[in-house]
């Protein structure tokens, strides 16, 4: 068994219709730390994760999962893993305590009631454990979703956009608990259209398409991004950006400024002063940000460049 990391597959493929969801993907994560995974919709962040955790068998590939076999230990790998899914699965007409004994009792716990009450309490859920799912906030069903998931004590924690639609204190509260999670030791992979929790990770890797772009911590994707960025003001802006939508210029609206991203070869405030029509506008260069590198990396994949 491989001690070193949680999780560890290489060319791991899954077709539909003749179709690459995942494309030979390969990813590893040590033990006790958080990944974040990232990508647009449709890039197969959630049939990675179901590979993972044996709900699917991959086309291709190999690896291990907490130690065990991804194809031949499935079912091994399924009693070690918290897999929380996109949509809200558990009962809305049974209370929150209900919920947690039944997800128990499948669980085979040998007593239902104590991993019932551990759980409410953890989650800061037992004041309202007689409260039916069903009329929880987002916030709330968020919680007891996630205490469902650690019923079982689990060495990893598969999380699939687990803060969608939930308030900021909801998804500060949130991370929290999963930052106490891996300081306790347990490894998370955690999908997330949100780049604040991707650098909330210890690690992240991006998928679109089916393949994976990049690897490594925020500080090391950045490095080999080979991206400069401008921030740019002024009284011009509108007509600056509909200017650029006819370049390869990435530009990213900031309220009122503009972010403006090219490649390390490239001089946006050169490019700026060298227009026909001078434009009311400055700019200054600032650090790329992971927002800056993940739309490029979706606009190079749908064949649009960068200057």
């Amino acid at each position: 068994m491989n001690e070193e990391f949680a999780i560890d597959v290489r060319g791991l493929t899954k077709r539909y219709g003749g179709r690459a969801v995942v494309d030979d993907l390969a990813i590893r994560v040590p033990r006790g730390r958080i990944c974040g995974f990232v990508g647009p919709n449709g890039s197969g962040k959630t049939t990675t994760i179901r590979m993972l955790c044996g709900l699917l068998t991959p086309d291709a590939g190999e690896g291990t999962c907490l130690g065990f076999d991804i194809r031949r230990e499935s079912r091994r790998i399924k009693l070690r893993v918290g897999y929380m899914t996109q949509r809200f699965g558990l009962y809305e007409d049974l209370s929150i305590e209900e919920n947690l004994r039944f997800i128990a009792r499948v669980y085979g716990l040998p007593d239902v009631k104590a991993a019932a009450a551990e759980a409410l309490d953890r989650l800061g859920l037992a004041a309202r454990r007689r409260q039916l799912a069903g009329t929880l906030s987002g916030g709330w069903k968020q919680r007891l979703a996630l205490a469902a998931c650690l019923l079982h004590e689990p060495q990893l924690l598969l999380l699939d956009e687990p803060t969608a639609g939930v308030d900021p204190k909801a998804r500060r509260d949130f991370w929290a608990h999963i930052h106490q999670l891996a300081a306790a030791g347990m490894t998370v992979l955690v999908s997330t259209h949100y780049m604040d929790e991707a650098e909330r990770c210890h690690q992240i890797a991006y998928i679109s398409l089916g393949r994976l772009l990049a690897a490594g911590t925020a500080e090391e994707i950045l490095r080999a991004a080979n991206l400069r960025t401008w921030e740019v003001t002024g009284s011009a802006l509108p007509q600056l950006a509909a200017r650029l939508a006819a370049t390869q210029w990435l530009v990213i609206p900031f309220g009122t400024r503009l972010h403006v991203t090219g490649t390390r070869d490239a001089d946006f405030a050169a490019w700026l002063a060298a227009q026909p029509e001078r434009l009311d506008c400055e700019a200054r260069e600032i650090p790329p940000e992971l927002e800056h590198l993940f739309i490029s990396l979706m606009h190079a994949d749908g064949s649009h460049g960068l200057q």
